[in-house]
């Protein structure tokens, strides 16, 4: 027995026996080395792996499962280094764990659960109603590279939102690999469309008796660079959006399978909601006695909801697409977009104006909704006033969350996209106003006093009309005079200068909304001297910058969202210590980006005057277009610097 048993310990291996093994290092992880040198070029971080998977498991359930892994090349990407998810009533957060790994893919760390914190969204503020809650997770190193790992889980109850795929997040992140995987059952056929994959990119599709599965995969895509005019990322980059047909929330079925029946299931949910108290309905007769006028019966309701109710967000289960009652705005003076929106269609059907509530993807810089492609794409509430019958033919529209929103306009929140109305025979896919250059003005006109020392005083007069006064509006109504002051003086491109007057204030109501700044401004030296000779440039403010040549073959399209028109007028008034010896060349240019002239006089009384206009178009044009625009903007740029030559007169 002896003899079996040395045997026996022979056949094992050494260390097996005595004093134990030292316990071996676990293997390296997405070492840095590994990273081909080409997606290295240009790239901030690089996606080592994205593994995502989709498993719809009914109308009313589906679970989404990440592993990713990311490489932090330098600082400026250490935003990769940390992950937030967030979870609430319908979205419960399985688990979220972590690891991170240095240069050479050893383990540094792997957090313990307690480590992850979990805050309440509710916390950012007392006008944020949510159950939403964030779990977080910071593995950031003060030593780049390093390499973070996430895996979490979410088993949502709200299938009107699938997830979607764009393992490309932001400029500079190269991607190593990616995979994304959906499985449906046959009863519920996946709705997906596919964005600008590269060739050899398309699904792979499979199925079983009772399941169909997709797939996508994205192998060694290089970094985008930062481009100038480019489109949003989403417009560039491979993408796969995901939709339901069938979906379910907290017990209320419907379709996306258009954009007609998800207009249907928005507002059926919202149905019965818009009941007013007696007390509301008394105050809307008292309001609109005596005013015939129909435009003037919605101003007068429109003035009655910003000065008597305030907006909250809501974000409670259902409670983010279904509408706090009419008659609870009106008791307690506030709601969410919803919420107002729904009041105010209420107010006005009181009124007897026949209106309805509309969903909008909102934000100044958010790209349109993909008409194509029914789903839910929005995240705001407004309100569209329908024409009637007969009289009264353009459309209103309201936003409804704003206490000094002019009456009637949208400007860049809303304006110029899609938005979907919500009617009693569905959703109808409608355009929001569109604002064009002939709406988006700036016009400026500056008198220049020059004295015999080449100092000068000017005072500028700008009316800034629709978009152009967007970012002026929010001064005014956000900030302080004394900030406001400081933010023009921050922002006005003049080498030396005293700001000795300023004043902000609205126009009279018109179609769109306008702003008049005045400015008293000082300028020492503003004519340079030379000999019997000096020098100035006419345009003060206006000038137009270069922009850079592009580097290596550009990927973007060339983006010009934004139709506007700048006009100048320029009055020199010369001290009799000078005359005007050389004017510069008028300058005119006709060009698919827009146009733009300038030109110099001298009028009878000596005095010189200076105009110049440009118009920006608004369009997608190939990424070809871009070097013609950078050539159109040089352009503009020098004709902007052109300087005058006046002469010293003799005493």
């Amino acid at each position: 027995m002896q003899k079996i048993v040395r045997t026996l310990l022979a056949l094992l291996p050494l260390g097996a026996i005595g004093a134990p093994a030292p316990h071996a290092p676990p293997a390296p992880r997405y070492p840095v080395a590994a990273i081909a040198p080409a997606l290295r070029a240009g790239a901030h971080a690089v996606l080592r792996a994205d593994d995502e998977a989709v498993t719809v498991k009914s109308t009313s359930r589906l679970v989404h499962t990440v592993h990713r892994a990311i490489t932090v090349l330098d600082a400026t990407a250490d935003n990769y280094g940390r992950l937030q998810v967030g979870y609430d009533a319908l979205n419960a957060l399985s688990y979220l764990r972590g690891a991170v790994y240095d240069a050479d893919g050893r383990l540094l760390h792997q957090p313990r659960a307690a480590e992850i914190r979990d805050q309440s969204m509710g916390s950012f503020g007392a006008d944020f109603m949510t159950d939403v809650r964030v779990r977080y997770a910071d593995l950031r190193q003060p030593q780049v590279p390093y390499t973070v790992e996430f895996d979490y889980e979410i088993v949502s109850d709200n299938t009107l939102f699938y997830p979607g795929w764009q393992p490309q997040a932001e400029a500079g992140l190269a991607v190593q690999a990616a995979t994304f995987r959906v499985v449906t059952p046959l009863a519920l056929p996946l709705r997906y469309q596919e964005r600008q994959l590269p060739p050899g990119t398309a699904v792979v599709r499979s199925a079983s008796a009772t399941h169909a599965s997709y797939q996508w995969q994205l192998l060694d895509q290089p970094a985008l660079g930062e481009e100038e005019c480019a489109p949003p990322l989403a417009y560039t980059v491979a993408a796969v959006a995901l939709a339901p047909g069938a979906f379910e929330v907290q017990g209320y079925a419907g379709s996306a399978a258009s954009w007609q029946s998800l207009g249907q299931w928005n507002y059926a949910l919202n149905a019965g909601r818009n009941q007013l108290p007696a007390a509301t309905l008394a105050r809307v007769t008292a309001l609109l006695r005596d005013v015939p006028d129909e435009r003037q019966r919605i101003r007068r309701i429109y003035e009655m909801l910003q000065t008597s109710t305030r907006y909250i967000s809501v974000q409670l289960g259902i409670g983010g697409w279904q509408t706090f009652p009419a008659s609870a705005v009106a008791a307690t003076g506030y709601g969410d977009c919803k919420a107002l929106s729904n009041y105010t269609v209420a107010l006005l059907a009181a009124a007897g104006v026949p209106a309805c509530m509309a969903l909008v993807g909102a934000g100044a810089d958010k790209a349109d909704l993909r008409p194509d492609f029914s789903s839910a794409q929005f995240n705001h509430v407004i309100v569209c006033v329908l024409p009637p019958k007969t009289g009264r033919r353009d459309t209103l529209w309201l936003e409804c969350t704003s206490q000094t929103a002019p009456f009637g306009y949208l400007g860049s929140f809303t304006g110029n996209r899609h938005a979907l109305l919500l009617t009693p025979q569905g959703g109808q896919l409608v355009a929001t106003p569109r604002y064009a250059a002939a709406q988006n003005r700036q016009t400026r006109h500056l008198d220049v006093f020059l004295d015999a020392m080449g100092s000068a005083t000017a005072t500028a007069r700008t009316l800034r009309t629709g978009q152009e006064q967007d970012q002026y509006a929010q001064l005014m109504h956000e900030l302080s005079p004394a900030e406001q002051k400081k933010y023009v003086t921050d922002h006005l491109s003049l080498a030396t200068f005293s700001l000795s007057k300023f004043t902000l204030a609205a126009t009279a109501a018109e179609a769109v909304p306008g702003l008049v700044e005045t400015l008293g401004l000082t300028l020492p030296g503003f004519a340079s001297p030379s000999g019997k000779r000096a020098f100035l440039t006419p345009n003060l403010l206006s000038r137009l910058p270069a922009l850079p040549a592009q580097a290596g073959e550009r990927r973007a399209a060339l983006w010009l969202p934004h139709a506007s028109l700048r006009a100048d007028t320029v009055l020199l008034h010369l001290s009799a210590s000078f005359r005007a010896e050389t004017l510069p060349a008028a300058v005119q240019l006709v060009t698919p980006y827009g146009t733009y002239d300038s030109q110099c006089s001298a009028l009878p009384d000596g005095t010189v005057r200076y105009v110049r206009r440009l118009e920006l178009k608004t369009g997608r044009l190939p990424g070809s277009a871009y070097a013609g625009y950078v050539e159109f903007c040089r352009k503009i740029s020098l004709a902007d610097k052109a300087q005058i030559v006046l002469l010293k007169t003799e005493s």
